[in-house]
């Protein structure tokens, strides 16, 4: 998920409010039942399933220029028409099945990103046959573990980083396409590579935010 909003005075005095209840959550997914249900059951969660991860990195790359929440109204049908993100069959995707898709309301009608998933499908496949699994891949650049940030506020959290910055050239040099640096840092804040709860969120201590790995232990 990108943190491109603004957090307005409004929304920043309700996080402020809200410091201390039991069921605090982190400002961004607000009041809709959609978003927290993301927030409290996804956001932040080690996610080592292939399918899942390739499919959080297609989706990420689909919110470019946009909020995730309308990804996330969408991700169900996203699933429906992409196949269920199994990268063999979007591969294989041709001229006639790709304008189907950007004739089909229920996704983003952008010709490079659902272009974009297919060449995405296609690096994928061409990593695996060079003896790498995504999640051995991508869990890579953390070394394995999670690291845990410890935000106390929104302002805190970075919109990019070093780690992301590597990332999105190792995988641009893969082939793969969507994935610059804001992109890959909201695909680790999802897929768990990143804790970015606050520490204020219930969320935080139960995914481990203990302070035991930052961002420094890893900087180039």
């Amino acid at each position: 998920m990108l943190f491109r909003v603004s957090l307005g005075y409004c929304e920043l005095t309700r996080a402020i409010v809200m410091a201390g209840t039991e069921n605090q959550r982190c400002w961004w997914c607000g009041d809709d039942p959609l978003y927290q249900s993301y927030h409290d059951q996804e956001w932040g969660i080690p996610l080592h399933d292939e399918r899942n991860l390739f499919e959080f990195l297609c989706l990420e790359g689909a919110q470019a220029g946009l909020s995730w929440i309308t990804i996330l109204r969408k991700r169900e049908h996203y699933r429906l028409v992409f196949d269920q993100f199994n990268a063999e069959k979007i591969a294989r995707y041709d001229d006639t099945k790709i304008a189907t898709l950007l004739n089909d309301a229920g996704i983003v009608r952008n010709r490079l990103k659902v272009n974009g998933f297919v060449k995405n499908a296609r690096a994928y496949l061409d990593l695996r046959e060079r003896g790498l699994s995504l999640d051995q891949y991508l869990w890579r650049f953390v070394d394995g573990r999670t690291i845990q940030n410890n935000w106390q506020s929104p302002d805190q959290v970075p919109a990019n980083t070093p780690l992301s910055d590597a990332m999105s050239k190792d995988l641009k040099k893969r082939g793969f396409t969507f994935v610059g640096s804001t992109i890959c840092y909201a695909f680790m804040q999802a897929a768990g590579l990143v804790n970015d709860h606050l520490v204020h969120c219930y969320r935080s201590s139960q995914l481990g935010g203990d302070g035991k790995k930052h961002q420094s232990e890893l900087l180039p």
